[in-house]
């Protein structure tokens, strides 16, 4: 019987092509980049001496990284709007020729760039912690588990 083109001959079903992979991984990446730029602009709000904002935009940037993760069922699914985060927050904390600088070096702006950058570590962590775990699955086709029907 032959298998029509585009489609899996053991399943039936659609495959996945390189494109869809390197536009999926572009998308993740441009949300971490939009999310780093967003943050390194809002970061300073406070309420009295907390820094709300910049804890906020901590822990977006964490669940981005462990829902994309959980999402692609890859590590590289965090690892990609880690990457644009970093980036973005990064570019703007630096300062430029005429000495004007967005993201400032006070209490709210540290808490912004290392508190994300830790984040972003512990969502690539959380990744791989849950990609051993979803290895290791019967079904799963993981190195401890029975091959997937």
């Amino acid at each position: 019987m032959a298998v029509p083109a585009g489609r899996n001959g053991t399943t039936g079903k659609r495959g996945t092509g390189p494109l869809a992979a390197v536009g999926l991984y572009g998308v993740l990446f441009l949300l971490g980049a939009v999310q780093g730029t967003i943050g390194s602009f809002q970061y300073s709000r406070a309420a009295g001496s907390v820094p709300v904002a910049a804890l906020a935009c901590c822990a977006v940037i964490l669940a981005t990284c462990v829902l994309a993760a959980w999402a692609t069922r890859s590590v590289s699914g965090a690892v990609m709007p880690g990457m644009g985060w970093v980036i973005a927050s990064f570019v703007l904390s630096m300062p430029v020729s005429n000495g004007s600088v967005i993201i400032t070096s006070t209490t709210p702006g540290q808490w912004y760039l290392y508190g994300g950058t830790l984040s972003v570590a512990a969502g690539v962590v959380a990744a791989f912690a849950g990609m051993i775990r979803w290895a290791g699955r019967p079904g799963s086709g993981g190195a401890t588990g029975t091959p997937a029907r």
